[in-house]
């Protein structure tokens, strides 16, 4: 089996027989930066709640790359082909990764809600009346959908006309996309809600196969690409996180985010990122365990 690559959370190598075997390791990333820390057990949680999730879309008739675990933290899919050249990617394209990932967003929060108090985005434009004081937790009157370079150093905001021209796409095939999404996350909210789980936004990330039909590829719907809260807490007024935000936020508070901000806007060398404390280790992983179970209804 031949290695090809290591991403933020995956290695990736080639199974032969046109499949890939993804290997989910114990890394975390935040604003695409490894942290020099190991979660314990992160890599078995994210690929086995992957594969149920996987497992679901294929009930639901959703098409997906996923053919089967072979281990604990090991997952086989089906291979497509990795374009980098924009320019070589159209509307007759096959079997290849649509190099976009595409974030839909049910609530205020995370980077949302920091566009918002910054003046990036108006209440109007999140469907709200024009003088909604919007606040963090604010449940959307429309799902927010938004899009990011996937294949690039760092994931760069796309408009919709954007998205559409770099990934080949029609803009029909753009609205399959998003209406495919918003499919997945019904699937997941009806899942979850039997656990008080409440499914606040998620990245999702697709491909097309030899025949041009629609895939949905790599992860979504753990703690790592998605943000959960809980429900009975939100009833009441409280925003309990159930995911890896606290660790984001950590990264926040010591300063880190804006560093990295500024260095990328200035075009300047990455500041490194610290190590995480030994309590948050251990504090994110017993989240990815305990998430696993709320996720998938299985016993870890």
């Amino acid at each position: 089996m031949g290695f090809i690559k290591s991403g933020k959370v995956k290695k990736i190598y080639d199974a032969g027989n046109n499949e890939l075997e993804f290997v989910f390791t114990d890394n975390i990333s935040v604003f695409d930066c490894i942290i020099p820390s190991m979660i314990p057990r992160k890599g078995e949680t994210l690929c086995r709640t992957t594969a149920f999730w996987f497992e679901e879309l294929k009930k639901n008739n959703i098409k997906n790359h996923f053919i089967e675990l072979t281990a604990p933290d090991k997952m086989r899919v089906r291979k497509v082909d990795v374009i980098r050249d924009y320019d070589k990617i159209n509307e007759k394209t096959l079997n290849y990764l649509i190099p976009l990932e595409v974030i839909a967003r049910y609530y205020v929060a995370g980077s949302l809600y920091r566009k918002v108090k910054a003046g990036k985005i108006s209440a109007s434009w999140l469907g709200f009346e024009e003088d909604h004081k919007v606040k963090y937790g604010d449940r959307l009157p429309v799902p927010f959908i938004e899009c990011t370079t996937k294949l690039e150093e760092y994931d760069r905001e796309l408009s919709d006309e954007e998205a559409i021209k770099m990934a080949g796409l029609s803009k029909e095939e753009f609205k399959n996309i998003k209406s495919t999404i918003i499919k997945i996350d019904e699937i997941i909210a009806k899942t979850i809600e039997k656990n008080n789980l409440i499914h606040v936004d998620g990245k999702k990330e697709f491909a097309f196969d030899e025949n041009r039909n629609l895939i949905v590829i790599d992860g979504f719907g753990t703690a790592d690409e998605d943000r959960f809260w809980d429900m009975a807490e939100y009833e009441k007024g409280n925003i309990v996180e159930l995911s890896k935000e606290f660790v984001r936020q950590h990264y926040i508070d010591i300063g880190f985010k804006e560093k990295l901000d500024k260095a990328r806007e200035a075009g300047e060398e990455i500041p490194k990122i610290p190590p995480l404390p030994d309590d948050l280790i251990e504090k994110t992983s017993r989240l990815y365990i305990d998430m696993y179970e709320k996720l998938t209804g299985e016993v870890f």
